[in-house]
């Protein structure tokens, strides 16, 4: 058996303390350290996966025995937690603008997206379909998804960074499919947004809506979770489409300069998010159905990701914050949409 180094020089001092009498001060035993991780609704087995590799990374370069502990909710609601006091270390969250939102109150750097590579993106997806057996309502594409009869499951845009996704999503397809007439992208926003069945707060509760009590025809959510839903419950009973057209969905992630500073976990927080740009994170973030920018795992993945046409949201919304303001916002487009 191998003995790691910090054992032996614990050993070693035990001995000649024993040795030189018992009036000596005890040697300092390796520290037990407690990292938190906030984020966001579906990633609980995620990184429940990630964060066993990590601490195995850190106490073989370190020593620290280290306890990593999970905040899961909406991403947004999480981003308001902290506002509110929740001390997380790193953020891992699925929207920009949920990050954005803590460098604004100064608990994130102002230059956090340019601190890790792919703007601090370490993983992407896309939202897909997941449909049950034999896809009944013939789903292939957003325009699908506003047929009469059709009934659809996907997250609050409101609360959820997922739901949001899959608004902008349909936007901007049928922005592309209507070549910019907006009178025509409205009816067909309207048209969708009313085939919706059930309005969650986050993604894990339209996959409990959709899965566990059968309601809807169509769960929307990102590629990851319903490729992960499928393997899960059952890959004869369930489809997976992904659309011809569609959205590039970024994963970012961030250090809490001010909690971390706080909690003494500044090295163990940057190093954390570093971590996922690993090999090793990458092979595991694509075995939960994540693209990565990792070149030997996308290559050892190829097969598992359809190819799409993905769009960033500053193509068709300008920017984040045009995009929060104009649909999002009290009294913004959604709700105009909702107004039928």
């Amino acid at each position: 058996m191998i003995v790691p180094a910090f054992l032996r020089r614990t050993t070693l001092s035990l001995a000649l303390a024993t040795g030189v009498g018992a009036g000596m001060a005890m040697p300092a035993m390796a520290e037990e350290r407690e990292l938190l991780n906030s984020s966001y609704d579906i990633a609980r087995e995620l990184f429940a996966t990630i964060n066993p590799a990590f601490k195995e990374h850190w106490q073989a370069e370190h020593g620290d025995t280290l306890t990593i502990k999970q905040s899961h909710g909406g991403s947004s609601a999480q981003a308001r937690a902290i506002l509110q006091g929740l001390k997380a270390d790193v953020v891992t969250y699925n929207q920009v603008t949920d990050v954005q939102v803590l460098a604004d109150a100064g608990l994130v750097a102002e230059d956090w997206q340019s601190q890790l590579p792919n703007n601090a993106s370490p993983y992407y997806s896309t939202t897909a379909f997941l449909v049950r057996k034999d896809n009944p309502k013939g789903i292939h594409s957003w325009e699908d998804l506003a047929a009469d009869g059709v009934e659809i499951v996907f997250p609050n845009p409101k609360t959820s960074g997922n739901g949001r996704y899959t608004y902008l999503a349909a936007w901007g397809a049928a922005e592309q499919q209507f070549n910019g007439d907006e009178e025509k992208i409205q009816d067909f926003m309207r048209d969708f947004l009313g085939n919706v069945k059930v309005f969650d707060t986050g993604g894990r509760g339209a996959t409990t809506t959709f899965i566990e009590r059968g309601i809807g025809d169509v769960l929307i959510s990102f590629e990851s979770e319903v490729n992960n839903i499928r393997q899960e419950y059952g890959s004869d009973d369930y489809e997976v489409i992904v659309p011809p057209v569609d959205i590039l969905a970024e994963f970012p992630v961030a250090v809490v300069e001010d909690s971390a500073e706080r909690n003494g976990n500044l090295d163990i927080a940057e190093d954390y998010l570093t971590f996922l740009y690993t090999e090793e994170a990458q092979r595991i973030l694509a075995n939960f159905n994540y693209r990565v920018h990792d070149e030997t795992v996308t290559t050892e993945f190829s097969d598992q990701f359809p190819e799409t046409e993905l769009f960033r949201v500053e193509d068709v919304f300008g920017s984040w914050d045009d995009a929060m303001q104009t649909h999002f916002a009290s009294g913004g487009m959604l709700d105009q949409l909702q107004r039928r």
